[in-house]
């Protein structure tokens, strides 16, 4: 019953959900009412004319069947940056929503990395069903500082959206875990130029940031959106640390309003998701010409 109200709340208080409760809330029940009837994947429309494949337990992925983008700030940055030929590095790409946004909505190229072999058959399922395989390379793997003493690491693999790196003093089954080979983002982005990467990597973005020196030191790159939320500390690394270090790359964090276009300076990181910008002039020349997006039954 807790979990039921936090979810009616958070869809009451969604900032493109609020304008189309009634819409929102029959997607929550609708979705709630399908599971228990025919608990089977479905597909749902996403914006426009992308969808994805969402089933039972995808916590993430079925926000936004309720509110039309989860991470509404966030995702509209995404669709509003990106221009067709731009490159989008989705680093923990989960069953790939940004990944989707990225390749089918905005017509961007897509590295998508996400380490959990079941993970990457969802992904897989979505590029099809968008018909975006052209445009999208998956890689299976986890991304670190190419400092770690060895070639591979644990990964639990039954956490849905907080799957992670298994931290030194943390008491999990192995039944429960995975060993996943780890690359550098420099690595993997050898020879390519992204503009945008999002980095939802619970924890790990201290060494996966030291593994892309090159990328950050570029000036091709214009903006990171990165969660930071404290799950540093379980390997030892804070957000004030990651803060820090993109600041001496000359990235700067700001919010986003994609209903003014705006973007609103911050002092420090938020407690999510943060947008850190590069090149804030190119940004803006970019989202004030964005074509506008039909999503939840309104225009972004």
């Amino acid at each position: 019953m807790n979990r039921l109200w936090a979810t009616i709340k958070f869809i009451w208080k969604h900032p493109l959900a609020k304008n189309k409760r009634i819409v929102a809330y029959k997607n929550f029940f609708k979705w709630q009412l399908t599971q228990k009837i025919w608990p089977k994947p479905v597909i749902y429309p996403l914006v426009e004319d992308s969808v994805l494949m969402i089933e039972k337990g995808m916590t993430g992925a079925t926000g936004n069947i309720y509110t039309g983008l989860l991470e509404f700030e966030d995702m509209a940055f995404v669709l509003h940056v990106l221009r067709p030929g731009d490159l989008f590095g989705d680093v923990g790409a989960n069953i790939g929503v940004y990944t989707i946004l990225a390749s089918k909505n905005a017509a961007a190229s897509v590295i998508s990395i996400e380490p959990i072999p079941s993970t990457l058959e969802k992904i897989k399922q979505n590029v099809l069903l968008n018909n975006v395989s052209e445009l999208v390379t998956i890689l299976p793997y986890v991304v670190g500082s190419g400092n770690e003493k060895q070639s591979s690491v644990w990964f639990t693999q039954n956490l849905d959206t907080i799957n992670h790196v298994v931290g030194f003093e943390e008491l999990i089954d192995k039944k429960m875990m995975i060993e996943i080979p780890v690359k550098t983002l420099d690595e993997l982005f050898a020879e390519k130029e992204p503009v945008i990467m999002k980095m939802d990597i619970e924890g790990f973005e201290w060494p996966a940031l030291n593994g892309a020196k090159k990328i950050l030191n570029s000036s091709y790159i214009k903006a990171l959106v990165i969660e930071l939320n404290g799950s540093g500390n379980r390997y030892g690394f804070s957000d004030d640390e990651i803060h820090k270090l993109l600041l001496s790359y000359n990235f700067k964090p700001f919010r986003y309003d994609p209903f003014s276009r705006q973007l609103l300076p911050l002092f420090r990181f938020g407690n999510m998701n943060t947008i850190y910008i590069k090149d804030v002039n190119w940004v803006n020349d970019r989202i004030k010409t964005a074509k506008e997006f039909r999503v939840l039954k309104q225009n972004v």
